[in-house]
């Protein structure tokens, strides 16, 4: 019963995505270049293992992807989006930019993203999500699963909005309206949470905020494996 309901529950937030996206997916990437600030700095820091899997969660339009690809060339990349409508857009972006070789594309839920690969492909040194998790309802749920996908030694970048917390409260205001046009809601106890995890997992999280808060960036880094001492007593 319970599978039922997330199956309902994923179907319904796969819905939502397509009716956002559908008139907006042509012209994402050519909007969202001025507000969704700090991506960029998230693709330089990935730093991917030569012949490393790097895995983005809600890859849109493939934008991120495509930008870490050239930045990264000795790294695989996979992405997965709920929408149809981006993975359409991304697919196009894919071709255009000579790239469809080198990065392979999936449909799926976040919050189930082993679900949207093969069983084969389930393990990444890097996993990244860029503003995704505040459109993801389980987005703590997300979380978990992301750092269950890492290899260890592995890292999961996020990037989202923040809360703006140096910035002028009438901005804050302004922003928190127009973003909930879009069903983006801010998570504003992310920091808090990742805190949690660090205690339950033993990850070690890095918080850096920037432009003042308007975005948030994490750096969560898997503990390695420990090499097993061999030799007789």
């Amino acid at each position: 019963m319970d599978d039922i309901l997330r199956k309902r529950a994923s179907d319904r937030h796969a819905d939502l995505m397509d009716r956002v996206y559908r008139s907006q997916s042509g012209i994402y990437d050519l909007t969202r270049k001025y507000y969704l600030l700090g991506r960029d700095q998230l693709i330089e820091a990935l730093d991917p293992p030569p012949g490393g899997r790097v895995l983005e969660i809600g890859c849109g339009t493939a934008r991120n992807l495509v930008q870490a690809a050239k930045v990264w060339p000795d790294a695989e990349f996979y992405g997965f989006d709920i929408s149809s409508e981006m993975l359409k857009a991304a697919r196009k972006n894919l071709v255009q930019s000579g790239m469809a070789d080198r990065i392979t594309l999936f449909q799926g839920d976040a919050e189930n993203p082993a679900l949207a690969m093969p069983s084969t492909l389930r393990i990444f040194d890097r996993i990244f999500l860029s503003f995704c998790l505040s459109m993801i309802p389980d987005w703590q749920g997300a979380i978990r699963q992301a750092v269950a996908l890492l290899e260890p030694g592995g890292e999961l970048h996020i990037v989202d909005f923040g809360q703006s917390e140096k910035l002028p409260s009438p901005f804050r205001w302004i922003l928190q309206q127009w973003l909930a046009l879009f069903h983006v809601q801010p998570r504003k106890y992310l920091r808090r949470f990742l805190d949690e995890i660090d205690c339950e997992t033993g990850t070690r999280s890095e918080f850096i905020p920037q432009y003042r808060g308007y975005s948030w960036r994490f750096v969560v880094r898997l503990p390695a494996k420990e090499a097993s001492s061999s030799g007789e007593a």
